[in-house]
């Protein structure tokens, strides 16, 4: 499969489709709080995408070669839960961390956006768990511009995560993205500058870093879908739909809600 280059035409659609995306985002941000479950969020979202957004939740009942269908609209991964994490009646407690992450379709286009959440009052720890995956993944989009190699997104991100004593997720990876769900190139969040495929204008794809607290080795539960880490420590993930410009990027999930990006110090 080759990599598909947007038109501006394709691109507008394009943004649509993210601002809805981080639209449910917004939406949900209230909701979570100490007492609600997950299930209710995924109700909330598939509300709102169906009824007010007039979109379609793209993983509902989504299955890729050997996976049995997605059952929720939404993915929510709790604590030590990398991604993948099935809505469920389980209530939020104070101090869980969850990232909720969502994939609309509007008009055959996707948007692909996730977002971490503190429920409650938060552990030191764990708030600097999802601070520093959010600013690793906005370090890994402040290197798109044309001509650079996906290799050095991936080496930006691993190197600044490992400095700080945490570890990326090797097996699961950002994706290009538009009229498919995931479509090439692969994105890892790891790697070697000056490799893999140069960025041209119109590629369309994630950054969406998942770093663990503790090792990096994963395992898939029971469920066939929820992915946690082997040493049960404290996992993260921040996403957005990343568009390369002629002379940098554009990212297509924003909307009134979305966190502003970090101030990048050296490193």
């Amino acid at each position: 499969m080759s990599i598909t280059i947007k038109t501006e035409a394709d691109v507008q659609g394009m943004r649509i489709a993210g601002r809805l995306a981080s639209e449910v985002l917004d939406m949900l941000t209230a909701h979570v709080r100490p007492g609600v479950s997950t299930d209710e969020l995924d109700r909330l979202a598939h509300e709102h995408i169906v009824r007010v957004q007039g979109a379609v939740p793209a993983p509902l009942n989504y299955a890729p070669p050997g996976y049995t269908p997605y059952p929720k609209s939404i993915c929510t991964s709790i604590n030590h839960q990398v991604c993948h994490g099935i809505p469920n009646e389980r209530a939020l407690k104070s101090g869980d961390i969850v990232n909720i992450d969502v994939t609309v379709i509007k008009d055959g286009w996707h948007g692909d956006t996730s977002r971490m959440f503190i429920v409650g009052e938060g552990s030191i720890a764990a708030r600097r768990l999802c601070q520093l995956t959010y600013e690793a993944m906005w370090r890994g989009i402040a290197k798109v511009r044309p001509g650079i190699r996906l290799g050095d997104i991936g080496h930006t991100i691993q190197t600044f995560t490992e400095r700080q004593g945490y570890s990326v997720v090797r097996e699961f990876c950002g994706h290009g993205i538009g009229r498919k769900f995931h479509e090439e190139p692969q994105v890892l969040h790891y790697g070697h500058p000056g490799t893999l495929e140069p960025l041209v204008p119109g590629m369309v794809f994630t950054i969406e870093p998942m770093v663990n607290a503790g090792r990096r080795e994963i395992k898939e539960l029971g469920d066939g879908w929820t992915i946690v880490t082997k040493d049960r420590s404290l996992s993260a993930q921040w996403e957005h739909t990343v568009l390369v410009t002629e002379d940098g990027y554009e990212v297509l999930t924003v909307s009134a809600g979305t966190p502003a990006p970090p101030q990048l110090a050296p490193g």
